[in-house]
């Protein structure tokens, strides 16, 4: 069982920077592929980033290629989702996501979960 913790979301305004984390327990982080997704109201979960294990490979959704950097810390067992230039429209509750394998893309491939962190965005 792997648990998740995010943090560092928070009300901010048009053009500012968060780094948001993700505290994970258990002991074989580096086997896991780590994902940032993304639900705004009334929407999907949309994925945003994620980052493969011990070799640290990262993807982005296109939306946000430039703007967003995912990164991991093995010795702390957690990974950070850095955003520079915050818009409107990033806007949501942002999740962390653990899995051993597969598409790191889609949502439902995911085995673990955290309960998400609030980002806002004020114009």
């Amino acid at each position: 069982q792997v648990q998740l913790v995010e943090s560092g979301g928070g009300l901010v305004q048009a053009g500012a920077s968060l780094r948001l984390s993700c505290a994970t327990s258990g002991r074989t982080f580096t086997s896991y592929i780590m994902g940032w997704f993304r639900q705004a109201p009334g929407k999907h979960r949309d994925f945003v980033a994620a980052i493969t294990g011990s070799a640290g490979t990262p993807y982005y959704a296109e939306s946000v290629k430039g703007r967003f950097t995912i990164s991991r810390d093995n010795a702390k067992n957690t990974v950070y989702l850095q955003i520079n230039n915050l818009k409107p429209e990033d806007t949501g509750v942002y999740y962390c996501a653990a899995k051993s394998r597969g598409l790191v893309a889609v949502a439902q491939t995911y085995d673990y979960w955290g309960q998400g962190t609030q980002v806002t965005v004020s114009s």
